[in-house]
């Protein structure tokens, strides 16, 4: 089976389009310029007040809604987390390093946010869920970062593998391998696409991960709250993380600005897969052409 991707750049929005053999099977559009507060989005917010019925606080991110963060959310090292936050923003020549951070009490399953939050308090925060209505986004104290074949989680530990690879010895590969390579201080989630996955590939991919954190807090370090830390990457790099396959042929894209970012993205998830990515430069609309 042939597999496509055709990605349509247009000054009001992206439109990706996925054909196999050459019938068109899904078409996703994304508007562009618009409030960022996706799913994957990391925030510096602030604390604006405590709800002890709810047992959860809502957050200022920017948006005109308050985010909701209950207890349950918050992840069991989040006192850890924001010790290396406070650490990180008090001295900002230098990324502090993980490993180096003493490790605060858990947050147990059972207790009270108004012992762990007040307001007022800076805080580093995800979306989990983007605003609907008259409700502002969803969040978690529990920062990860995610790539095709794995997602990395500072501050947890160990190396947990998808349910669905089935092989035992394959399984014992992966979190093996994945334990070798792994800095101190960071957990990690193998997805299910990891399967059979080369070493090479796999660690260039935990090194990409690595950078993206490493640049997450280096964004920290120049900010206050409220503000937006870590932007999750573009749909057009999404869908291409999730659905990318050696059926896969070509990626056409009519945009040299997110040609350049898809190839250099492909060429440290998965480098011999780089030269399928395609400027289209033609005069014909590119979903005319294909």
């Amino acid at each position: 089976m042939k597999s496509e991707l055709i990605v349509d750049v247009q000054p009001q929005e992206i439109a990706i389009a996925l054909t196999e053999d050459d019938r068109l099977q899904e078409v996703n559009r994304e508007k562009r310029n618009q409030d960022n507060f996706a799913v994957g989005n990391i925030y510096y917010g602030r604390v604006k007040k405590v709800m002890p019925a709810l047992n959860a606080v809502f957050v200022d991110v920017g948006y005109e809604k308050e985010a909701f963060l209950h207890y349950l959310d918050l992840g069991a090292q989040f006192r850890t987390l924001r010790s290396y936050v406070t650490k990180a923003v008090s001295d900002r020549r230098k990324v502090p390093t993980i490993d180096k951070i003493k490790r605060e009490p858990e947050v147990g399953k059972e207790g009270q946010i108004a012992d762990v939050l007040k307001v007022g308090d800076p805080i580093l925060v995800q979306v989990t869920k983007e605003p609907i209505n008259t409700k502002g986004p969803r969040l978690t104290g529990e920062i990860s970062i995610a790539g095709r074949n794995m997602v990395l989680i500072p501050f947890a530990d160990g190396v947990m593998v998808s349910q669905k690879i089935k092989r035992e010895a394959e399984r014992s590969r992966l979190k093996q391998l994945l334990l070798s390579i792994k800095p101190q201080g960071f957990g990690i989630i193998i997805r299910t696409v990891a399967e059979d996955k080369r070493a090479a590939e796999l660690d260039n991919e935990l090194r990409l991960l690595l950078q993206r954190w490493e640049e997450a807090v280096k964004s920290l370090q120049k900010k206050e709250p409220v503000s937006l830390v870590c932007e999750e990457i573009g749909r057009t790099i999404g869908i291409i993380r999730d659905v990318l396959s050696p059926d896969f042929t070509s990626i056409q894209i009519n945009d040299q600005a997110v040609y350049d970012e898809v190839r250099q993205y492909l060429e440290l998830i998965a480098p011999e897969s780089a030269n399928i990515v395609k400027l289209y430069q033609g005069t014909q609309p590119i979903f005319d052409k294909f």
